[in-house]
């Protein structure tokens, strides 16, 4: 293997470590290709009976994938590979997820983007103290991919819509109430789990284990805001979404604040949804837009892998687009934070545009078909 992950097997575990840690472990397309090489020889090892996927250092699990990768594809008009990155990315997401043998993936620390499509999958997700989950794509003019969209459309009420659009940062009770992970071990425990499911009795029952260590976070902040984001986020357009946030957040007793559970009142929830709309206003036009409809479209979908092949066509779409490239070099490459998104205003974006993007399949699928 390469110096950017390192594997050992011992006592019947298969340990994996994304071993980037001064990229906080973001994803390359060769850490794709090795990760890949290794799930795929451990899947009929009689040596690994369970495997546990972290990454190195104490910042993050993975940031996500290599953005300024990423970019020079983009720059360099090598949209071919980068079609080659996402697909095999995919494959190996639904890999973990349908894999013979379970997978404990903690994600302690900084877990986005493609580190999510990689821990977000697994049998069994570990969040502690210390985690930041994120869909964080539409920052950079882009939409939640390696299956992020088939999470997302699975969150209580509104709250994936919530979290796709303005690429919210989930706190381990947050990503326990969203769907995202599944026990809460403090990182001072973490030793501790890894030796007992090297120890386990059962080689069946690292879930179990797991158990053994969970514990219980402080209330999760998503939760408690879930009335005013299921009636905001419930909106058909992202215009009218911001125009309820609006309503919300100004303690309107009109037609539309009736939508509020909660008091309008309610000073830090009037707050949040300002904050909201006002990020809302600063995003891509075209990723808001597009991003809202493969959400809800992914809650139609039978399984993970229709909603990856749904996200590559978008994917494949936005490589050719300027948002993209445009959202890398704002917040990535030159760090101004001032992107000039085209079109700029969300009336400049054609009201048909995600369903077309959705429906047209230009490039060849994840996964060809066998007829």
């Amino acid at each position: 293997m390469s110096d950017q992950i390192s594997v050992s097997v011992a006592d019947g575990v298969g340990h994996v470590t994304l071993d980037r840690p001064q990229a906080l472990n973001a994803l390359s397309y060769s850490m794709i290709r090795e990760l890949t090489v290794v799930f795929e020889g451990w899947r009929d090892d009689a040596e690994v009976g369970l495997v546990v996927l972290d990454g190195a250092g104490e910042r993050g699990f993975s940031a996500g994938g290599d953005v300024r990768e990423l970019y020079e594809y983009i720059v360099g008009s090598d949209h071919g590979e980068a079609r080659e990155f996402f697909r095999s990315e995919y494959r190996l997401d639904a890999m973990i997820a349908r894999y013979p043998k379970p997978v404990v993936a903690i994600m302690d620390g900084i877990t986005m983007g493609g580190g999510v499509g990689l821990a977000g999958h697994a049998a069994i997700r570990v969040v502690t103290e210390r985690s930041r989950v994120a869909m964080p794509e539409t920052r950079i003019g882009f939409t939640p991919d390696v299956g992020g969209s088939w999470l997302l459309a699975r969150a209580p009420g509104e709250l994936g819509v919530h979290l796709a659009l303005n690429s919210r940062t989930m706190d381990a009770a947050d990503a326990l109430h969203a769907g995202f992970a599944d026990s809460f071990v403090p990182s001072e425990r973490l030793p501790h789990l890894l030796d007992a499911l090297a120890e386990r009795a059962d080689p069946g029952s690292p879930a179990e284990v797991v158990m053994l260590f969970d514990e219980t976070p402080g209330p999760s902040a998503l939760a408690l805001a879930r009335d005013w984001i299921d009636a905001c986020y419930s909106a058909p357009t992202i215009g009218e979404i911001i125009a309820r946030l609006r309503a919300f957040a100004d303690g309107r007793t009109d037609a539309s604040s009736s939508r509020f559970p909660t008091s309008p009142l309610d000073p830090a929830a009037r707050a949040y949804a300002a904050a909201a709309a006002d990020e809302l206003e600063t995003l891509s036009p075209t990723a808001l837009t597009v991003t809202l409809e493969s959400v809800r479209r992914a809650r139609t979908l039978p399984n993970l892998e229709a909603a990856l092949e749904q996200e590559f066509r978008l994917v494949a779409w936005f490589l050719e687009q300027p948002d993209l490239r445009e959202g890398i070099r704002a917040q990535v490459v030159d760090k101004d934070r001032s992107p000039k998104w085209n079109p700029l205003t969300l009336d400049g974006v054609d009201a048909g545009l995600a369903a077309r993007v959705l429906d047209t399949q230009v490039h060849a699928p994840v996964w060809p078909s066998e007829d």
